[in-house]
């Protein structure tokens, strides 16, 4: 049910010079964010914010705009303008590679989606061996073959990330890391397994719009950037043994880092 205009919206500013659809942006985003309107919530009609406001219809709907390109809301046809619910997971930095969760047969994805109470699930994985490009390359040492492991990350039905691995082939033909499954705890496992003991990894990320392609697979609604993660991981010799590039859904994620103080 929709929630009222009247006591979560005020009025209109008459005096103001700011644009009548952007005062009611203003009212709607802070309601929203005051939780007035709380995550999943129906926000008023059009017809009643029309007559709560006193506007016309487009007037409205330009202000409605404003808020689904800021994230802030998403349209349903046929059924409405509802807020959109806050990121479900929390991407603890510090802990998300553990080598306990390894050990407990766990991977990095199934332990967040643990923690916020969602099922998680796996799909569109493909694996192949494959030319990298040359950041890539680059990035492991130059190998002319890589091992690819391409996947999409699934909370309660929902895609919130699509990551492809590559990973050099000396280490991973013919290895468990090669098969669409490659078991408990995942690659990171094997690679410990095969000899590899992981030491650091390092993540650089940076926000941007989604490409079209990465809207359909990630079925992001309009004005939803993304958070590009590309990280390397290596192993106690120093060697980079895997990169990982990731598009993650921008309003699926919280990304949490803990910092020393020294």
């Amino acid at each position: 049910m929709a929630a009222s205009p009247s006591g979560a919206l005020g009025a209109l500013d008459p005096t103001s010079d700011r644009a009548v659809f952007r005062q009611i942006a203003d009212q709607i985003r802070e309601a929203i964010d005051k939780g007035r309107f709380k995550e999943g919530d129906k926000l008023p009609s059009e017809a009643e914010l029309v007559e709560h406001y006193g506007v016309s219809r487009m007037t409205v709907r330009n202000s409605l705009s404003i808020l689904q390109t800021e994230g802030l809301v998403v349209s349903e046809h046929g059924r409405g303008v509802y807020v959109r619910p806050r990121p479900p997971v929390r991407r603890l930095a510090s802990d998300r590679f553990a080598r306990r969760h390894r050990e407990q047969g766990k991977s990095a994805f199934i332990v967040e989606a643990e923690a916020a109470g969602s099922k998680s699930e796996v799909d569109s994985l493909e694996v192949g061996e494959e030319r990298p490009s040359q950041d890539i390359a680059a990035r492991l040492g130059s190998p002319r073959r890589v091992l690819a492991r391409r996947r999409r990350y699934l909370l309660d039905g929902r895609p919130v990330e699509f990551a492809t691995s590559y990973l050099p082939l000396d280490l991973a033909r013919n290895t468990p890391i090669a098969q669409p499954n490659p078991g408990p705890g995942g690659i990171y496992a094997r690679l410990e397994e095969l000899g590899h003991r992981l030491d650091h990894f390092d993540e650089e990320i940076k926000a941007r719009m989604p490409t079209p392609q990465e809207v359909r697979t990630l079925r992001l609604a309009s004005g939803v950037p993304v958070i590009h993660l590309i990280r390397t991981a290596y192993d106690t010799e120093g060697r980079a043994v895997e990169v990982c590039d990731t598009v993650m859904a921008a309003d699926a994620y919280v990304l949490s880092y803990r910092l020393p103080a020294t």
